[in-house]
């Protein structure tokens, strides 16, 4: 069977975490493909215990799932065994996961990095969660990376921690005032991370293609989402990695011809995370109702979420830029009691009105939302499992979004459990 990847199509926060649970039953594989532990997905199983996962692939909860962080995510390896801690005392069996011997560490200095140039920013800081995401990438392009394998092997370590302090403390030091890191001490604590973790280690992308090859499920899964991507988000208020489909190949090291499903986790309502442009953001009471009813708190952070109408602008563009074959439309349920629900179907920019996305940086910073206007439903949802029991309203809404993404509905989320989802259509 081909590999499916499951990509947000807004700034995050979807509702990824519930899908990949949900599809990962089926499969033999799920693969977390970029990002760090910047992430987080909330993940309520049958049995009623809610998880919040950040760096793991979200198939651990499920038995039998082999779990793969791959090549292109960014692992701090503290974080990362304190999760796993975590979930074993919770009851889950984390014996299963491969990590990428080929993905690369946040080290310490790209978390004081990360902290100290935000802060420096000020007022122009793009909000990013301070744990050293961003620097580690820079290092990895710039090919100044440790990665996972670099554990293994003590010398390789210690020679490349080394050559690599030396531009990064002088920068620590000299520019930001703050104290040095000494090599020999993270040399140390990394290597006992590594004995922990050495069990885990694995060639991944041949696993995984062998897996391909014999016809068992893969399923990918992204952090963040399209408007946070480094190419085809708002820039420069993103991430620093590819959570699109693109990046789903790159960070498994799976062909583009093995995808041909591509589930988009879209949300009823939008929201985002930090700084940056969001043309339909609410500063009223319904922002304050979304927030509130919706719990729209980061998993990560804390964060409270700008929340905002639904932007068919940003979903169509998603569609285009994943080629999403399916929309899973999470929280429906978050809009019952509203009398009506507006939809931003375009942006009006210099008195011009703009039905795609804006070109340029400039523009979208100076859009403005065109509405139209859906009447509402005050019926409690949470119990639908067909399409005809919903109200005739929240169907005309769904099929309204439909039509404006230009890709299928084919489930809709009327709750936090795996099983409150209203099947339209079978995606796998």
């Amino acid at each position: 069977m081909p590999a499916i990847v499951v990509v947000g199509t807004q700034w995050g926060d979807e509702g990824k975490g519930k899908v990949t649970d949900l599809l990962g039953a089926d499969m033999d594989y799920v693969v977390r493909y970029q990002g760090g532990n910047n992430a987080g997905h909330t993940v309520v199983t049958p049995d009623g215990k809610k998880y919040a996962i950040h760096l793991v692939p979200v198939g651990i909860l499920t038995p039998g799932c082999i779990p793969v962080i791959g090549n292109g995510v960014v692992v701090d390896p503290k974080f990362l065994l304190s999760e796993l801690d975590g979930l074993e005392a919770g009851g889950v069996d984390v014996s299963n996961l491969r990590i990428s011997a080929d993905a690369n560490l946040v080290m310490p200095h790209h978390r004081a990095l990360d902290r100290v140039v935000e802060r420096y920013l000020g007022s122009s800081r793009i909000g990013t969660t301070g744990r050293g995401i961003g620097p580690t990438y820079a290092d990895k392009v710039a090919r100044m990376g440790i990665r996972v394998q670099d554990l293994l092997d003590p010398k390789i370590l210690q020679k490349k921690l080394e050559l690599i302090l030396r531009e990064k403390n002088q920068i620590l030091v000299k520019v930001y005032n703050r104290k040095a890191i000494d090599s020999d001490a993270v040399v140390a604590e990394y290597l006992q991370y590594g004995e922990r973790l050495a069990p885990f280690i694995a060639d991944t992308r041949l696993e995984l293609n062998q897996a391909l090859d014999e016809g068992k499920n893969v399923l990918m899964e992204g952090a963040q989402a399209t408007m946070l991507d480094v190419d085809h988000g708002t820039y420069p208020f993103v991430t620093s990695s590819n959570p699109t489909t693109g990046g789903a190949c790159v960070g498994a090291g799976i062909a583009p011809s093995k995808i041909d499903t591509v589930i988009g986790i879209i949300k009823a309502y939008t929201t985002r995370v930090g700084a940056g442009p969001f043309p339909s953001e609410l500063f009223d009471e319904h922002g304050e109702f979304l927030l509130k009813k919706g719990g729209e708190y980061g998993v990560t952070t804390g964060r409270q979420r700008r929340c905002g109408w639904f932007d068919a602008v940003l979903g169509r563009y998603a569609v285009r830029v994943n080629g999403i074959t399916d929309l899973f439309v999470t929280k429906l349920d978050v809009l019952s009691g509203l009398d009506r629900v507006p939809v931003c179907v375009g942006y009006e920019v210099d008195g011009e009105v703009m039905n795609e996305m804006p070109m340029t940086q400039t523009d979208l910073h100076h859009a403005k939302p065109v509405y139209e206007y859906h009447d509402g439903w005050s019926e409690d949802i949470s119990s639908c499992r067909r399409f005809d029991q919903l109200p005739k309203n929240a169907q005309s809404y769904i099929e309204r979004l439909e039509d404006l993404c230009k890709a299928r509905v084919s489930v809709v989320g009327v709750g936090p459990g795996r099983e409150e989802n209203v099947i339209r259509h079978q995606m796998i």
